[in-house]
């Protein structure tokens, strides 16, 4: 059964929460696709004068960031775009699989017409869409992004719990900045159209075992990939990272 959350009333947002939430906006685009760069300090008047803003709602921004994780807040030194290591990356990976494996196995024991609808939707949408590297074609993957981050939440959005699910869209949030990272000419092709199809008829027909299997096979690939890929340290990280970043 589907977790109804209420509806929060409507609030009227002050000039300062629409600043904030406006700088908010665009600060944590440029992090996830990494024109802030890993390791970056964010200094707070150059982040004021680059989205034209008052230092008050970069700081409530920032402080908004570094509760999601997004942003590292250092005392005594300020904030830093959070730096990226195959450390991390291999915590986040492993916690994708436990979690999203749980989202989606009750997603597909909670099917319903409107759901399957959406998944096959979504997925259309991201097989119609090609994949855009650094160095091709402009260069711009946003719309690949967009299409793709919905074909996922579209599977594990029908888990009935808004926790789970919102777990479930943080993750994905680090780890797009990881595959922005990656995203370059030299980076190893895979058929990521026919890995998305496998999984999405999986789902479809029911077979939980299946779905959650190659759902899973998806992420650890791209991780595979990634260390394959990288033969020295990833932007913002040290060449013997003591521990992965909070």
């Amino acid at each position: 059964m589907t977790l109804l959350v209420p509806e929060p009333p409507l609030l009227k947002a002050s000039d300062k929460t629409t600043s904030a939430t406006l700088v908010y906006q665009k600060l944590r685009r440029d992090i996830l696709n990494g024109t802030m760069k890993p390791g970056q300090k964010l200094q707070i008047d150059q982040v004021a004068q680059r989205y034209d803003s008052g230092i008050n709602p970069v700081r409530e921004a920032l402080n908004r960031l570094s509760a999601e994780r997004l942003v590292d807040r250092r005392d005594q030194r300020g904030f830093f775009v959070p730096p990226l290591t195959l450390i991390a990356f291999r915590e986040l990976v492993a916690s994708r699989c436990w979690i999203e494996a749980i989202a989606l196995e009750q997603s597909i024991l909670n099917r319903t017409k409107a759901w399957e609808d959406e998944v096959i939707t979504t997925h259309y949408r991201l097989d119609r869409e090609p994949v855009r590297l650094a160095d091709e074609e402009g260069g711009d993957n946003s719309a690949w992004e967009e299409r793709h981050r919905a074909f996922h939440n579209a599977l594990v959005g029908n888990s009935g719990s808004s926790w789970l699910t919102g777990f479930c869209h943080d993750m994905m949030d680090h780890a797009e900045r990881y595959r922005f990272a990656s995203m370059s000419g030299s980076y190893p092709r895979r058929d990521s159209r026919e890995e998305h199809r496998l999984i999405m008829e999986a789902t479809l027909d029911g077979s939980v075992a299946l779905a959650v299997e190659r759902l899973t096979a998806h992420y650890r690939l791209t991780l595979q990939q990634l260390e394959e890929q990288t033969r020295a340290p990833m932007p913002g990280e040290t060449e013997t990272p003591s521990r992965s970043p909070d």
